[in-house]
C-alpha cells in the first residue's frame, strides 16, 4: 500500500455500522464519520459509494473516482487516526468544479471534527485530571 493513501473499507458491515454515525452533507457530497473504538491508533479508512440516483455506470464510477481523489489529498490533512470515513457521491459530484468539490469535502471533513470534538475544541470525553 502506498504511504499517501488511507486503508480502503470494503466489507457491507463497515458501510452499514457507518451509517448510523455522524454525518456531513454539502452541496457535492456526504460523508459519515465513525471512530472505531477496537482500532484507536490504527489508520485512517474510506469508503465510497453511489446510489444509481447518481446515473449510469460510467457516471457513478467518475463520482466515484473524484472523491477518492479528493480523499487522497485531504484525508491526511483533516482525517483522524482510527477513524472510518464513508464517502457518499451526490447528484452533482461528477459536474461540480474541482475546487468547489475540494471545498466541500474539506468543509465537511472539518465539520465533522468540529463536532467530534464538542464545542469546547477537546475531546468529548475528557479524562479527569488528577490534583
Amino acid at each position: 500500500m502506498y504511504p499517501d493513501r488511507a486503508a480502503r473499507i470494503t466489507e457491507r458491515r463497515d458501510f452499514l455500522r457507518a451509517r448510523e454515525a455522524p454525518r456531513s452533507a454539502k452541496p457535492s457530497v456526504v460523508i459519515q464519520m465513525l471512530a472505531r473504538k477496537d482500532d484507536s491508533d490504527g489508520p485512517t479508512r474510506a469508503g465510497f459509494t453511489a446510489t444509481k440516483k447518481i446515473g449510469n455506470a460510467v457516471a457513478r464510477n467518475r463520482a466515484k473516482r473524484r472523491l477518492r481523489a479528493a480523499a487522497r489529498l485531504l484525508l491526511p490533512l483533516h482525517g483522524q487516526p482510527g477513524t472510518d470515513y464513508v464517502f457518499i457521491a451526490r447528484a452533482q459530484t461528477g459536474a461540480r468544479s474541482w475546487p468547489a468539490l475540494l471545498d466541500d469535502v474539506k468543509a465537511a471533513l472539518i465539520s465533522l471534527a468540529r463536532r467530534e470534538r464538542g464545542p469546547t475544541g477537546g475531546s468529548r470525553n475528557p479524562t479527569p485530571s488528577k490534583p
